[in-house]
């Protein structure tokens, strides 16, 4: 499919593109369907096929590393790990291994938010400015139409935003969240399309540790709600954000492509962006512990044990149908709900520099999947993993390892294409005429460059690396940094006035930063 158009359109109608794109067929195709058919069990050799699986998808993928746990009739079956805590080392990924799981950080905190509905400290459909006046939007009509289900409903027109973020400099305190909801605008109607924002659902876990001790931080306040509400009852002992916790002991170290397209370990730095707006994606975690969470998920609110831990109508509330997402997909509350070859799968996944994680959820047979890996092309494994439960557990079609093969061509052939447009080291005479310092008039952030033994270097917030440029389409000129990794600086180099400038752009948003002279 070729789409011509706007990117920041493209960015809004992301949801209808996966419609479209999702739903196109070749003409008397008849899309394969488990609708009706009688699951199998997972015994140990369906076990094993799953495990091999995901062995030979780490090392056609490059991925060192990955945690995993098999659920079936509520109840795990295995737990364990396939390959390394890091490039070079003999230390392996077992079931207690760390790795940040990112956004499904979001689900957690929406079920910390059941919790307290059935405490009765909130309702779904009551205010936000109700429960905290504080709250508010670039929109006062957005600001008054706000619900609490709708904080992490991806509906509410707001765009994602990360790079206000990403580029900021560290240290901001979970009181940010609301500062940068203050200051962004939607861009489609409320309740119209699918718009993930992280600082939405940041607020919604802001707001669950508001509401349950009032008289703390907000950050030291969403983190003792979610221990004593969460990962402490469910018995998850290895889930937290401290970074120093979670950057110790049997951790998986993140990695990632360098400029050449080889794997290496990355440094964990840039990570540590999410700490100001950690119930979007701060947490870490083990394939033990979200085994758990997923059989609380199974489960219905009962814990593996059989305790109450939340009531059924308000844990299956954040799996209600939302906006579409894509064909027979929906966003819930920090949930996705989607129907593949006829059965209902709940799931989120969750990316990180480095990082990359999901788990599944079969609520009408009982059988569950956790994955966390610990590179970038680790999310090529994750789709391709569902496709080969379904085949192992309804006797589909092998279709699974060629998506993985194919995924991992594309992997390579991207980083190859990105090469051949940069020049790196970067071009002389463009990097001679940078600035030393440059700052973003709205936010106060920097970019700065430098000398790093010998090689040329820019730091712009939790971004660092060294510096390439590339000739752009239109004879214009970017300088890019190449560390390892999927997020970079990617800067228009201009000028205004007489003033040097650099122009960053996400999808739907511009920052613009001029020299410090």
């Amino acid at each position: 499919m070729i789409a011509d158009g706007a990117e920041s359109t493209a960015n809004k109608r992301s949801g209808a593109t996966s419609i479209l794109q999702q739903s196109l067929r070749p003409a008397g195709y008849a899309p394969e369907t488990f609708a009706g058919k009688a699951p199998h069990r997972l015994t140990a050799d369906r076990i094993q096929t799953l495990r091999e699986f995901v062995a030979e998808s780490a090392k056609a993928l490059e991925v060192p590393g990955v945690g995993i746990a098999l659920i079936d009739q509520g109840k795990v079956v295995w737990q364990g790990g396939v390959g390394v805590r890091e490039l070079g080392s003999s230390e392996p990924v077992d079931e207690h291994t760390k790795f940040m799981v990112a956004s499904n950080t979001k689900g957690m905190a929406t079920l910390l938010l059941s919790v307290l509905a059935d405490e009765g400290k909130l309702k779904w459909d009551q205010h936000v400015t109700d429960l905290y006046p504080a709250f508010r939007l670039g929109s006062d009509e957005v600001t008054k139409s706000v619900l609490v289900r709708h904080l992490v409903c991806a509906c509410t027109g707001l765009p994602r935003k990360d790079y206000a973020f990403i580029l900021a400099d560290g240290g901001a305190p979970a009181s940010d969240t609301f500062k940068q909801l203050a200051q962004t605008q939607p861009t489609s109607k409320f309740g119209e399309l699918f718009q993930y924002n992280n600082l939405m659902a940041s607020a919604a876990g802001y707001l669950g540790g508001a509401l349950a001790y009032p008289d703390m931080e907000l950050g030291a306040a969403f983190d003792k709600a979610m221990q004593t509400r969460i990962f402490g009852p469910l018995g998850m002992p290895d889930t937290g954000f401290s970074f120093d916790v979670g950057e110790s002991g049997n951790w998986a170290r993140p990695h990632g492509l360098d400029v050449n397209g080889q794997m290496v370990e990355m440094s964990n730095h840039f990570n540590h962006l999410i700490t100001p707006h950690r119930p979007a994606g701060g947490a870490w975690s083990t394939a033990a512990d979200m085994a758990r969470y997923a059989q609380l998920e199974l489960g219905k609110g009962l814990t593996p044990e059989g305790k109450r831990l939340v009531s059924e109508a308000n844990i299956l509330e954040r799996r209600k149908h939302g906006v579409p997402i894509g064909e027979n997909a929906w966003y819930g509350m920090g949930l996705m709900e989607r129907v593949v070859s006829g059965v209902t799968v709940v799931t989120h996944g969750g990316t990180l520099q480095g990082y990359h994680s999901t788990f599944f959820v079969l609520p009408e047979t009982g059988i569950g999947a956790v994955i966390l890996t610990n590179a970038d092309p680790g999310a090529a494994m994750l789709a391709p993993f569902l496709r080969r439960l379904l085949e192992v557990v309804y006797d589909g079609k092998p279709e699974a390892a060629q998506s993985v093969a194919a995924a991992a061509a594309r992997v390579k052939a991207q980083a190859k294409v990105r090469r051949a447009k940069l020049t790196v080291p970067g071009d002389a005479a463009v990097l001679a005429g940078l600035a030393k310092t440059y700052r973003n008039p709205v936010d106060g952030s920097t970019i700065t460059f430098r000398d790093q033994g010998g090689t040329p270097w820019v730091t712009a917030g939790f971004i660092e690396g060294p510096v390439a440029t590339r000739k752009n389409a239109d004879g214009t000129v970017s300088v890019v940094s190449v560390g390892p990794g999927g997020i970079d600086v990617d800067a228009l180099v201009g000028n205004r006035d007489g003033v040097r400038t650099l122009t960053i752009r996400d999808s739907q948003h511009e920052y613009l930063y001029n020299e410090v002279k």
